[in-house]
C-alpha cells in the first residue's frame, strides 16, 4: 500500500507565499528611520560632483546630438536620415536631462557648467535652466510633494484610462509650443504686461500640474532669467525667420527629432512615480515608495531614464547626490537593506523591474478605477 503523504512533507512542497512589498500607505505618517539612517551613514563618502564626468558626458552627448540632427537634415538617404534622427533624439535627450542636475548641485560646484549648458543646450532647445530651477525644488519639499502645490505631481494612477495616452502623446507638440512661447509670447510680453504675466505664470516652468502658477522671479535669479529668456527668444525668432530663407524642411526635421525626445521624457515621467497620492502630505519614506528605481541588470533603463533618473526613488531619498554616485549608493543600500524571503525591506519596495511593468501597473490602476 502507498503511504499517505504526511503534513510535513506536504508543507515542504508548497509554494512559499509571495514577498509583501512595502508600499506608500505603510509609511504615510511615520518614516522608516532605520532606512533613512542607513542612507545617511552608508553614503558619507559620496556626494561630490566630479567635473570631468559632468563635462565629458554633457559635451559628448551634445556633440552626438547636433551631429545627428545635421545628418538627418542634410542626408538624401531616408534610412540614414531616420537612423541619424533617432540617435540625435536619444543624445539630445541625455543632454537635456542635465537640467535636472542643475537644480540640485551647488552653484559653485561646477564653475561655468550652468552657463555653458544653457548656451549649448538650454537656449538652442528653448528650455533654459530657469524653466526648472525654482520649480523642481518644490517637488522635493517635505510638505508639498504630491499635494496641489506640487508642480510636478498629478494622481495619474487614479485618473481616467484615456488620460494616460493623452498625457504621453501631447508631448509631441512640446517643440512647437516652445517656439510659440519664446518666439511670439515673450516678445509680445515686452510691450504688453498682461501677456508677460500670463506667460510667466502658466508657460515658464517644466511642470505637469495645470493648477500650478509660478511666482515672479527675484534677486539674482531674475537676472539669470532675463539673459536666458532673451537668448531663447532671439533663437526662436531666428528659427522662424530661417524658413523664409531656406524653407521649412530643416526646421520640420529638427522639430520631429525633438518631438521624439519630448515623447521619451514624457514616457519616463509617466513611470517616475506611482502617482497614487491624492493630495495628502507624505513622509520622506512615503515619497520614496511613491517613486521608482529601475536598477540593473537591465541596461535599457539607462536609455529611457538617463543621467541617474533610473534611480529616481533613491534621488528623492538623497536629492543632492550627483548622478554618477547614485549607482554606488544604490549598491550599498541594496546590500545592506535587502529583505528576507518572507518579508521584503522598505528599500526593496521602490525597486521595479522595468518600463513595461510600470506602464502596465499604472494602466491597470486606471482601468480598475473606471
Amino acid at each position: 500500500m502507498h503511504q499517505p503523504i504526511t503534513s510535513s512533507a506536504s508543507a515542504a512542497t508548497q509554494t512559499p507565499p509571495p514577498v509583501r512589498r512595502a508600499v506608500r500607505a505603510d509609511f504615510q505618517t511615520q518614516d522608516d528611520k532605520d532606512m533613512l539612517r542607513a542612507a545617511r551613514d552608508l553614503t558619507k563618502d559620496l556626494g561630490e560632483a566630479r567635473g570631468r564626468i559632468y563635462w565629458a558626458d554633457m559635451l559628448g552627448s551634445t556633440a552626438v546630438g547636433y551631429a545627428g540632427i545635421a545628418t538627418a537634415i542634410l542626408s538624401s538617404n531616408v534610412v540614414v536620415a531616420i537612423a541619424a534622427g533617432i540617435v540625435a533624439s536619444l543624445a539630445m535627450y541625455r543632454s537635456l536631462m542635465f537640467i535636472h542636475e542643475l537644480t540640485h548641485i551647488h552653484k559653485s560646484a561646477l564653475p561655468g557648467f550652468r552657463t555653458v549648458w544653457n548656451l549649448l543646450v538650454g537656449i538652442p532647445m528653448l528650455t533654459p535652466s530657469f524653466m526648472y530651477e525654482g520649480v523642481h525644488v518644490i517637488h522635493h519639499k517635505r510638505t508639498q510633494y504630491g499635494t496641489i502645490e506640487d508642480p510636478e505631481y498629478l494622481p495619474l494612477a487614479l485618473m481616467k484610462p484615456w488620460s494616460l495616452p493623452l498625457f504621453v502623446i501631447v508631448a509631441l507638440l512640446a517643440p512647437i509650443a516652445l517656439i510659440v512661447r519664446t518666439g511670439i509670447l515673450v516678445p509680445l510680453g515686452v510691450v504688453i504686461p498682461a501677456i508677460r504675466r500670463f506667460t510667466w505664470e502658466r508657460f515658464s516652468s517644466l511642470s505637469i500640474n495645470p493648477d500650478f502658477r509660478r511666482k515672479a522671479p527675484t534677486g539674482d535669479f531674475a537676472k539669470r532669467v532675463r539673459w536666458q529668456e532673451a537668448g531663447a527668444s532671439l533663437w526662436a525668432i531666428t528659427l522662424i525667420a530661417s524658413t523664409f530663407a531656406i524653407g521649412w524642411r530643416p526646421l520640420l526635421i529638427a522639430l520631429a527629432i525633438l518631438s521624439l525626445t519630448a515623447l521619451l521624457n514624457q514616457l519616463r515621467t509617466l513611470v517616475a512615480h506611482l502617482w497614487e497620492n491624492e493630495g495628502e502630505p507624505m513622509t520622506v519614506t512615503a515619497q520614496f515608495l511613491d517613486s521608482v528605481n529601475v536598477p540593473p541588470p537591465g541596461p535599457i533603463a539607462e536609455v529611457w531614464a538617463p543621467v541617474g533618473l533610473r534611480y529616481h526613488a533613491l534621488h528623492h531619498l538623497m536629492p543632492s547626490m550627483p548622478y554618477h554616485d547614485l549607482p554606488e549608493a544604490h549598491r550599498r543600500l541594496a546590500a545592506e537593506l535587502t529583505g528576507t524571503q518572507e518579508r521584503g525591506s522598505t528599500y526593496d519596495g521602490a525597486n521595479h523591474p522595468g518600463l513595461f511593468n510600470l506602464v502596465g501597473r499604472i494602466a491597470r490602476s486606471t482601468m480598475m478605477r473606471r
